[in-house]
């Protein structure tokens, strides 16, 4: 966004932020968390953020993208389901475009088989009424959706560095998904993946950036 010389707003809603009044803004982004979308009795903020996708998606009506939680946050405040995810997908793992996705605006340019960085025990169970499918797993059948014309979410990380995964290992929450999932000496592999697919997770965040932005004109 720097690059495209674009400005941008950023709510932690954990950390207290409020959310800005909305109407000024060209689109809206919901990344991640390792809370989960039935999580309001700890989270509250959760129950203020539902409302407030469920008003940009009926009513602004501009673009959405949403990550992870906020895939499961799209589903959640638009009458779809979530559920555990069983087993959890922590590591690299591969996603598969559906035919759908292969034509979506968003996802031009990228293969039909893409390696991802996953790390979630929660997944899209029901998408919400009149979405579209746009990847899959072979644990994950909802990897990708679009909601209307102007919603796309994933619950892959398309915007991993080459810090995230030693920084994500550190949050207790994250760290004992992985033990659960990849054993307690798991981390080193898992970086050592990621590591070598960084190139490929640079390239496709890149194109999906520059796709969305094309939903913004």
């Amino acid at each position: 966004m720097r690059a495209h010389g674009i400005d941008w707003h950023v709510a932690e809603l954990d950390q207290g932020d409020p959310i800005p009044e909305m109407e000024p803004f060209d689109a809206l982004w919901v990344m991640g968390g390792p809370m989960d979308v039935w999580d309001v009795a700890e989270h509250p903020w959760l129950i203020a953020e539902k409302r407030a996708i469920r008003h940009w998606i009926k009513h602004i009506g501009k673009p959405y993208l949403g990550l992870c939680l906020g895939h499961q946050l799209l589903a959640d405040a638009l009458n779809g389901t979530c559920g555990p995810q069983r087993p959890a997908e922590v590591g690299i793992r591969q996603v598969s475009l559906t035919e759908a996705g292969q034509n979506d605006t968003l996802f031009a340019g990228l293969p039909a088989q893409m390696n991802v960085l996953q790390w979630h025990g929660v997944q899209v169970a029901q998408a919400p009424e009149g979405a579209e499918v746009l990847a899959s797993s072979a644990n994950c059948p909802i990897e990708a959706m679009r909601v209307g014309s102007n919603a796309w979410s994933m619950q892959f990380h398309v915007e991993a560095e080459e810090d995230t995964v030693a920084n994500w290992a550190g949050i207790p929450a994250y760290h004992a998904a992985l033990v659960e999932t990849l054993g307690a000496d798991g981390l080193g592999a898992f970086q050592a993946e990621s590591d070598a697919c960084m190139d490929e997770f640079r390239t496709c965040s890149r194109i999906i950036f520059a796709n969305f932005l094309k939903q913004m004109q």
